[in-house]
């Protein structure tokens, strides 16, 4: 049988070549290390360590120092990182040439962590906003998205992150089809079976995605925005279309983002009754807690109006009680401590 003629939705077992991997489709109500991922930033300074203004106790960091980060995490029982580059040097042009060079950092990145920790899964987002010369999160034509290229290059940097070791493709562009795109060529490439795809489904046009841009170095040029193909934050159907498309088209694990303010987003996912059709029940469902909501709860403990554990915690809450089965979260290294305290509770 040929290989292009096996459905996309036919590959299972991307959904769970890596232990981690299993875990996600295991996972219940139990705050668990496997069932957190910790963002990082991926600068092309080897040896950088860059402090990020509004998003208070994140770094940007040179590939040298990722080893002496990552130690002391892994220690306490780190089971996932998601790598965004931030290149700084490297050319930018409409195409995000340097996404699939050596320019990129995180390249190397992925490299070093599969040499330096084995068990580690290593996700990558795949986008082309911090390597456009524009910001925007696909390739432009007369000012306009071309979403052909666009997927058609997206797809490209994907295999690259694949065959560089990466475990998880993780598509945040928005663009129409990109993940049927992305599935096909890791098929292409052979790792249809051995990448899983873990699609941005339903990311809406935030306002809380303000640090990360300034910690990506990412802002539309201009002045622009990304509403055009960014779901509307009023738009609950849009939402769930864009999870039965890309689970469709071949996802094998799906996320909603922002987190806090769309949990209903990821209650749609997760009930089935007379009302609601299936959605997600039987695909692991992430979300993000964006920088944004990262930085209200920092600041928010920072001048007393609570305690930071006690609020992270509750809003972890509030992600598994609406269905959540992995969480992407800056505070991954105090959330892996605070596992280990005698005082925490197994069950949320």
């Amino acid at each position: 049988m040929k290989t292009n003629s096996i459905p996309t939705t036919s590959y299972l077992h991307s959904s769970f070549g890596h232990p981690v991997l299993r875990s996600w489709s295991e996972l219940n109500t139990n705050l668990t290390k496997e069932s957190l991922i910790y963002p990082l930033f991926i600068t092309d300074d080897a040896n950088a360590v860059e402090e990020i203004k509004s998003l208070p106790d994140v770094y940007r960091y040179g590939v040298n120092k990722l080893e002496e980060v990552l130690t002391p995490l892994v220690r306490k029982g780190l089971k996932s990182v998601i790598l965004f580059g931030v290149p700084k040097t490297a050319k930018k042009d409409n195409f995000g040439t340097s996404a699939t060079s050596e320019a990129n950092p995180v390249l190397p990145a992925i490299r070093l962590l599969r040499k330096k920790f084995s068990e580690l899964l290593i996700c990558c987002d795949v986008c082309l906003c911090a390597y456009t010369d524009h910001g925007h999160c696909g390739i432009l034509k007369d000012g306009e998205l071309e979403n052909i290229a666009s997927i058609q290059r997206l797809a490209e940097v994907a295999g690259t992150y694949a065959l560089a070791g990466a475990h998880v493709v993780a598509p945040s562009d928005m663009m129409d089809g990109r993940i049927l795109a992305i599935k096909n060529e890791l098929i292409r490439i052979g790792k249809g079976s051995k990448t899983a795809l873990m699609s941005y489904s339903a990311k809406f046009a935030s306002s809380f995605y303000g640090p990360f841009r300034d910690a990506a170095e990412s802002g539309v040029k201009g002045g622009g925005d990304r509403k055009c193909y960014q779901l509307p934050v009023g738009s609950r159907g849009l939402a769930r279309r864009a999870l039965q498309r890309d689970m469709a088209e071949g996802a094998d694990m799906v996320m909603v983002k922002p987190g806090g303010p769309y949990l209903d987003i990821i209650r749609d996912g997760k009930v089935t009754g007379k009302l609601t059709r299936e959605l997600c029940t039987n695909y692991p469902v992430a979300v993000y807690q964006v920088s944004g909501e990262y930085a209200m709860l920092w600041h928010g403990a920072k001048n007393g109006v609570f305690d930071l554990k006690v609020g992270v915690l509750e809003s972890l809450t509030s992600f598994y009680r609406a269905g959540a089965n992995v969480i992407i979260t800056y505070y991954t290294p105090k959330i892996l401590e605070w596992i280990d305290e005698r005082n925490y509770p197994s069950k949320l």
